[in-house]
């Protein structure tokens, strides 16, 4: 089981390409349902409705407000600047 929210991020020539934030899920949780929330900002859901993980296609569009709405709609408590520190650019 995933308990923690955990972001991932890829890089590519040391920018950030793309991310995806994790929320806390069952090990084997599988998305069955992708809504686009904003530019850049997807929600995975599971069958029964319940949001898996946050994908950020577009890292240089999205804000903190835009991901915290989005966790908003996800049930989830807000994050801070600190936890996207690895999604400024190197």
């Amino acid at each position: 089981m995933i308990k923690h929210r955990f972001l991932e991020v890829a890089y590519r020539a040391g920018k950030p390409l793309a991310a995806y934030l994790y929320l806390p899920r069952q090990t084997g949780d599988k998305s069955c349902r992708t809504c686009q929330f904003e530019p850049g900002l997807l929600i995975d859901y599971r069958a029964d409705g319940q949001a898996i993980g946050i994908e950020i296609t577009s890292p240089s569009r999205i804000t903190l407000d835009s991901i915290n709405r989005a966790l908003a709609v996800a049930n989830q408590e807000p994050i801070t600047a600190a936890d996207l520190i690895p999604l400024v650019a190197a």
